[in-house]
């Protein structure tokens, strides 16, 4: 795609266009958001946001820094002021090289003073200079964000100051390195970077629970240790996605929550899948490895992991959800009598989040290959995960949210009693008996919450 194809480029008689937009237009990719810099970037940005009838907003005073939201609300613009005396100054102040190439809008010609535009051809990722990771180390977790996203190799020179530099990482607020996270996970090869992060000692210090994983070994169960099992995990999520059908593909690139995609958070969420499994690691006198109930455990650690580095209650609710329920899929394909019935409550438990549980299922599955699971146990659970995955594709568009029968004061107001744990189990026991389907009118839950009252009275 030529940039000045672009609907809004084309209007630009001056500026350049500068950073990831110009990376992404000469690798093919579609963006959305595009860099200009330019002296007197307050006057030009004022003037563009009438000319595109934009919302205005300063993002940096100091530096002059400004942005253009479009009428969309999918397309804006950065405006900024060249850091230097010229636009070479500037560029010699970024972190890669592949990000240093800057587009004349004025001549149609490119400025690259570092070499971006041979790095980009020959898929090399190049820093500028090593202050640069001084001046901002956030550049350092950028460096795996890009690998993840390109794949391209770092060059020895970038891995030598990564090293020395890597004690800077976690300086930056929390804020910031979410969004390198989040950006890293939607990266066609996380899985390979998360391996690479590792080898700088890096993840350990971002997400602690790396050290106990590794101190989980392979059993006959698992071929792998646990650490190469949820990478392993994360790289089975990524050849699924890659080979998904295009509505499966559609539902995964959705921005739900988080400002993310939800493949993004699916793979962290593969990532973190098993984090309750070292806590509850006990070896039967067998020699049977078990981890009682570490899906439960782990939805729960987890939490103030994903606070530390300012996730989103939304984003929290998905990610502790499939921890949660990564199991449950292969147990509902493991019922005595897979029938309707029991697909269908699954569907209506697991909500908009079918799909995501699925696919992490299915990775679980084939990251887990000990000398106890055969070929035939790999086959029967995939098999089953596809009889289960179409079944809700076939249901899913007249599938209705459950009603809400009676709610916690009716059920209060309806048995003359008070907010208690009897309570809260009377409240669950109603949504699983809906869940069931054997619950479906305000009178049959008026009778169902009598019955369990009743009965709880006497136990």
């Amino acid at each position: 795609m030529n940039i000045k194809d672009d609907f809004i480029l084309s209007e630009l008689r001056d500026g350049y266009l500068v950073g990831g937009a110009v990376r992404d237009f000469l690798l093919g990719k579609t963006s959305y958001d595009r860099d200009i810099a330019i002296k007197n970037a307050g006057k030009f940005a004022r003037k563009l946001a009438e000319k595109f009838d934009a919302t205005f907003i300063t993002l940096d005073e100091e530096f002059e820094i400004y942005r253009l939201v479009l009428p969309d609300k999918l397309n804006y613009l950065d405006i900024s002021e060249i850091q230097g005396e010229n636009i070479e100054d500037d560029l010699k102040r970024r972190d890669f090289t592949i990000n240093a190439i800057a587009y004349n809008l004025k001549n149609d010609s490119f400025v690259d003073v570092t070499g971006g535009l041979e790095d980009l051809k020959n898929g090399v990722l190049r820093h500028i200079k090593d202050e640069n990771f001084e001046e901002d180390p956030l550049r350092i977790l950028r460096a795996f964000r890009f690998a993840a996203v390109t794949g391209f190799t770092m060059t020895p020179a970038l891995k030598t100051a990564l090293r020395n530099y890597s004690t800077l990482a976690l300086n930056p607020a929390p804020e910031r390195i979410h969004y390198e996270l989040m950006k890293l996970f939607g990266g066609k090869y996380a899985s390979e970077t998360l391996l690479l992060m590792d080898d700088f000692g890096l993840l350990e210090n971002i997400f602690p629970c790396v050290n106990e994983m590794k101190r989980v070994p392979p059993n006959t169960h698992h071929h792998l240790d646990l650490f190469h099992h949820v990478v392993e995990t994360v790289r089975q999520i990524e050849i699924a996605y890659s080979e998904a059908e295009p509505e499966i593909k559609e539902h995964l690139d959705n921005v739900d929550f988080g400002g993310f995609p939800r493949i993004n958070h699916l793979k962290l969420a593969g990532f973190l899948h098993d984090i309750g499994k070292f806590s509850t690691w006990t070896i039967e006198p067998s020699g049977r490895h078990r981890f009682i109930k570490h899906d439960d455990v782990g939805a729960k650690m987890v939490i103030p992991l994903l606070k530390q580095w300012k996730f989103s209650k939304k984003q929290i609710d998905y990610i502790t959800c499939m921890i949660k329920n990564h199991i449950y899929p292969s147990n509902v394909i493991a019922a005595p009598d897979l029938n309707e019935k029991v697909m269908m409550r699954y569907i209506r438990k697991m909500g908009d989040n079918v799909i995501d549980n699925i696919v992490l299922a299915r990775a679980d599955r084939l990251s887990a290959r000990g000398i106890d699971v055969s070929e035939e146990m790999v086959s029967n659970n995939i098999n089953g995960l596809k009889k289960l995955l179409n079944f809700y594709l076939e249901k899913r568009d007249t599938l209705k949210p459950l009603p809400k029968l009676l709610d916690g004061n009716e059920i209060m107001s309806m048995l003359d009693i008070q907010p208690s744990p009897l309570l809260g189990d009377i409240v669950n026991a109603l949504l699983e008996a809906q869940l069931n389907g054997d619950i479906t009118s305000k009178s049959e839950a008026e009778k169902f919450v009598k019955d369990f009252y009743y009965e709880s009275s006497f136990k």
